[in-house]
């Protein structure tokens, strides 16, 4: 792991977000994490899936928040002092209902809460992508999290890509997913960071507007120009 790290710290160079280390042996090891963000019903989660059947090691965030404040963990301390003993159920873990009554019934009461929860994702994503490069050195990894840029997460990852739709095509696709009204939709999207707020931020950009097999061939020609990676 201290390997890794020290790996991590050399080849922050952003160029081609990767550094090219021989061993004695003059053995080539590639090391190359891979940010990825979009927003509602942009794509990005079926982005993530393909990179995973090609050979990326996929870290999903959402999955970790899930376990960020689980029973006897620091954040899940932090949570109960912060919101009180009523976020706690009959068995003891956070009770989302009533955590969420209580993040949004109040002012700022949302940033609290992401004060405590982000730093425990990001200390869980971490640890996972040590473990994974451990494991294999030269395999590209994927940090899907859709709040990689509010969160300030880019200094994890080498390169930052970032999957688009435009509004509208997203608000059609939530609704057909998930059977919600187009204003659903729509406040979530504003409460989200913009495309161009995203792409500021982007080191790639996958236009998903069109079709699965018109993002799978955008992927496909990304994938294929990262070291040591194969279809």
């Amino acid at each position: 792991m201290v390997r890794i790290q020290i790996y991590h710290r050399i080849y922050k160079s952003r160029t081609l977000g990767l550094v090219k280390l021989k061993s004695r042996a003059a053995l080539r090891i590639y090391i190359l994490i891979i940010g990825l963000t979009g927003g509602i019903a942009s794509g990005k989660s079926t982005a993530a899936k393909l990179l995973g059947t090609w050979g990326a090691y996929v870290i999903d965030a959402d999955k970790l928040g899930h376990r960020a404040y689980l029973k006897d963990t620091e954040a899940f301390q932090q949570v109960v002092t912060t919101f009180g003993e009523g976020v706690v159920g009959d068995d003891g873990e956070v009770d989302r209902a009533q955590l969420g009554s209580k993040v949004f019934g109040g002012e700022n009461r949302m940033a609290e809460l992401t004060a405590i929860v982000w730093p425990a994702i990001r200390k869980m994503a971490q640890t996972e992508i040590d473990s994974a490069l451990s494991e294999a050195p030269d395999r590209v990894v994927v940090l899907e999290a859709a709040v990689l840029i509010e969160a300030g997460w880019q200094d994890i990852a080498d390169q930052v890509w970032v999957v688009v739709v435009e509004p509208a095509t997203a608000i059609e696709r939530a609704q057909e997913r998930d059977g919600v009204e187009a204003s659903a939709v729509q406040a979530r999207i504003d409460s989200q960071l913009t495309n161009q707020e995203r792409t500021n931020q982007a080191d790639q950009v996958i236009d998903n507007s069109a079709d699965l097999q018109a993002m799978e061939a955008t992927l496909q020609s990304l994938w294929k120009n990262l070291p040591g990676a194969s279809l």
